[in-house]
């Protein structure tokens, strides 16, 4: 593609990604009309601040990244900034429901966190301007999502929220530094694997019917296992604990595409969960729940019975935006936010939210599959690995398809580390997309500058 062209095409996608962006705008604000009149027959008060930092927000962000990244992929922002302004609108709809019992509100410190969660993608794609700077420094970001991972337990900082031990606190305010610690382990894991793929792709030994790598190879397997058995027996977090084994099995396999890694990679979770419900009782009353939750009297039972109480009560269509009780549904701003979604809007509305995460990963696999780099295309399939993840663990366990986890709903959840941590994803994937303008899609085993 030739320079004019390139520049073109750029171009175009930066209007593709404005229009989309006023369009996620009015879906916005008219949602929060919505809302405001069910409560009031007027239009609510906060509808011009709301917004009108909405806009700043999105539009102040657009011109930056027409600048620093042209040629990005024009979908993600606007998918990313629809996604967070629904879940204000909706924290602010709980926040009318709580206000009898409750006196706090959530929405103004998640609109705070929205301006610093934008304000951070920018950070990153300027401080990264080239994603295989990673590459380099990968040891340096492995050891520190470890011991992010980790610092939950220390003494002191670490504190225990709803059973799990994911939290540190200090200077008045909690962290989840977990968040952050999955997207540097995605990061290690990308570089590792594509150093590493020859390795762990040839194989030398018969199984059965399957020819694999020889032993030293599951080494790395093993030893991700133990990490992530480490998280749900010290930490009490079963979603976390799935989510790091299954993006780094994910990652092996579109590495090296050896299905022995898979087996192998379930029959060690299978293991160890096993052992862990023999071993734990926090383990066995997620699972007793999911199976028994009519006949359990399990902490933990009744906020999944509320969830699916409101999933049926929206039916198809929904009862209508301000016209549910979301503060039926315990712990419903942050594990059971899809399930106020589901009252309010119906099947239809969740199947729209839906449709923007599914919207979301397939571009980050198209990224993926078109970037010209084995260590992009490794981190783009590892990031949007782990967001898919979160997504299909935390509706299938508010709509009791799985045990139920406390991971929170991408953009919508109320957090502030989900949301930060989230926001450095879609930087670090819109960073990997500006190396696919004009490209055709790279053999995996293509490797431009191994890292030091």
């Amino acid at each position: 593609m030739s320079t004019s062209d390139a520049k073109l095409e750029a171009r175009r996608r930066a209007n593709t990604e404005l229009g989309l962006l006023v369009l996620a705008l009015v879906i916005c604000l008219a949602a929060y009309a919505l809302v405001g009149l069910a409560r009031e027959p007027q239009l609510p008060a906060g509808l011009a601040g709301y917004g009108g930092i909405l806009a700043a927000v999105g539009v102040g962000a657009h011109l930056l990244l027409r600048r620093v990244t042209p040629g990005a992929d024009p979908l993600l922002f606007p998918l990313a900034f629809v996604l967070n302004g629904l879940g204000l609108v909706m924290i602010r709809r709980i926040d009318y429901a709580l206000a009898a019992t409750d006196a706090s509100e959530l929405a103004p410190s998640q609109t705070v966190w929205t301006v610093v969660g934008v304000g951070l993608l920018i950070v990153t794609l300027v401080v990264i301007r080239d994603y295989e700077l990673l590459d380099r420094y990968r040891y340096s970001i492995g050891i520190a999502a470890i011991v992010l991972l980790l610092m939950p337990l220390l003494p002191f900082i670490g504190a225990n929220i709803n059973g799990a031990d994911l939290w540190i606190r200090f200077a008045g305010f909690s962290i989840q530094p977990g968040e952050f610690a999955k997207i540097g382990l995605a990061i290690f894991f990308a570089s590792y694997l594509a150093e590493n793929r020859q390795l762990l792709t040839v194989a030398t030994n018969r199984v059965g019917p399957l020819m694999v790598p020889p032993a030293r190879a599951f080494g790395p397997v093993l030893a991700v296992w133990g990490l992530s058995l480490g998280v749900l027996v010290f930490e009490r977090d079963l979603g976390l604990s799935l989510l790091l084994f299954g993006l780094f099995i994910s990652m092996l396999y579109v590495a090296t595409s050896r299905a022995a890694y898979i087996i192998g990679g379930l029959a060690l979770f299978a293991a160890g969960g096993y052992a862990a419900y023999l071993l734990f009782g926090h383990v066995q009353d997620r699972i007793g729940i999911w199976l028994h939750l009519w006949d359990s009297e399990a902490f933990g039972a009744g906020q999944l019975q509320q969830s699916l109480f409101a999933l049926g009560t929206g039916g198809v269509a929904g009862v209508g935006l301000g016209q549910g009780h979301p503060d039926f549904i315990p712990i419903v701003s942050t594990d059971f936010i899809f399930s106020a979604f589901g009252e309010e809007a119906g099947l239809l509305g969740t199947t729209a939210l839906l449709l923007c995460y599914l919207l979301f990963i397939g571009r980050g696999f198209r990224i993926a599959l078109r970037c010209r780099h084995e260590f992009g295309q490794l981190l783009a399939q590892g990031l949007v690995t782990l967001y898919a993840l979160q997504v299909f663990i935390i509706v299938g366990g508010v709509t009791r398809l799985i045990p139920l986890t406390g991971l929170t709903l991408p953009f919508v959840s109320y957090g502030g580390s989900s949301l930060l941590a989230n926001y450095v994803l879609v930087a670090l994937l819109i960073r990997v997309s500006t190396d696919e303008v004009g490209a055709r899609p790279a053999p995996l085993g293509h490797r431009a500058g191994a890292g030091a």
